[in-house]
């Protein structure tokens, strides 16, 4: 669509009626002494008087081309521009990271599929929390791994295709065999620092106790909860298990409760598919649009044709002019009658 940015200068069109209607012309007065022979004594001095003081008629051409000149002027001050189509960008508000447990303790096939047969949790984890990234395109998603210690795969990103196939190719046991939960929340909270999102969650899950960390979980969690970063926990595992191998469900839950999180216990992949399609729900899709129109000036269009209206009446008038003073050619000279 077409628009002018100052539409408040067309006010200026009656501008020059104004003016030639309120400011008579200009008009001077000098003495003189009036000659009744003067032409005489100027040519007897072969002198050619100069013309007085004139007011200049206007011609009809003139009266035409102005007022059209100064009509495009006036267009192109009030700057015309043509707004293309809107271009929209779609900007998340919530910056999204996952935290997975990857101890050796994930290799144990204790978990149930939707047919009832055994599989190891890494893999009914990587299948659950693949589709819920799918079914999260208007957040940045980021990717943690711990055992031993905890390591970023991903930043925050919206290349889901990516967080996906790393999700995919994860192993049990690459990290180590221990279980670093504080540190991993630490690190979550280290990659939050850069981030400009108004809203951070962090999803942890965990199928062991903290046996690695130099940051204790709850300590981690008060971290997190003066940066305003929400942590969700899920335990999954055997919470009667010894040692390393037993999920400790009462940090998780006190992690959680400090940071304003939910916390959750999955025993199969069915119950672990029904704890993400609950924190999809309960972090609900949100986005910001921005829009912005490219602008094309056409200023240069008016005041181009405005110049060539003006430039165009100055050639008409020279021609005529040249036309008006070319020498009068004279007829050829008849020959004198003979007398008789």
């Amino acid at each position: 669509m077409y628009q002018f940015e100052y539409p408040w200068l067309f006010v200026l069109l009656p501008l020059p009626l104004l003016l030639w209607w309120l400011l008579p012309p200009y008009r001077e007065e000098s003495p003189s002494v009036r000659l009744p022979f003067f032409g005489e004594v100027a040519s007897a001095l072969g002198l050619k008087p100069a013309a007085g003081a004139v007011v200049p008629r206007s011609n009809w051409l003139q009266r035409i081309l102005a007022p059209l000149a100064w009509a495009l002027l006036v267009t192109a001050l009030a700057r015309p521009q043509f707004l293309e189509a809107p271009i929209e960008k779609t900007q998340p508000v919530r910056d999204l990271l996952l935290a997975l447990d990857l101890s050796q303790s994930m290799d144990t096939r204790d978990f149930r599929d939707p047919s009832g047969a055994l599989i190891p949790r890494v893999q009914a984890v990587r299948e659950v929390v693949s589709s819920f990234v799918a079914r999260r395109p208007g957040d940045r998603i980021g990717l943690i791994v711990f055992g031993d210690a905890p390591y970023p795969l991903a930043p925050f990103t919206l290349d889901h295709a990516l967080v996906q196939t790393m999700i995919r190719d994860l192993l049990p046991g690459v990290a180590g065999p221990s279980t670093a939960l504080g540190d991993a929340v630490g690190l979550g909270i280290k990659m939050f620092d850069q981030s400009q999102a108004p809203e951070k969650v962090l999803i942890v899950l965990t199928d062991g106790n903290d046996t690695a960390s130099k940051m204790p979980p709850e300590r981690a969690a008060d971290i997190a909860k003066q940066r305003h970063v929400t942590v969700h926990t899920i335990g999954i595992g055997d919470p009667s298990a010894e040692g390393e191998q037993r999920v400790d469900l009462g940090v998780l839950q006190r992690m959680a409760a400090q940071t304003g999180g939910r916390y959750f216990f999955g025993a199969d992949q069915n119950s672990l598919e029904s704890i993400y399609a609950t924190l999809d729900r309960i972090t609900p899709h949100n986005h910001k649009t921005l829009s912005w129109r490219p602008r094309r000036e056409l200023f240069m269009w008016p005041l181009g044709a405005a110049v060539g209206v003006v430039l165009v009446y100055q050639l008409i008038m020279a021609m005529w002019s040249a036309w008006l003073l070319r020498p009068r050619r004279q007829g050829a000279p008849q020959p004198a009658a003979e007398e008789p």
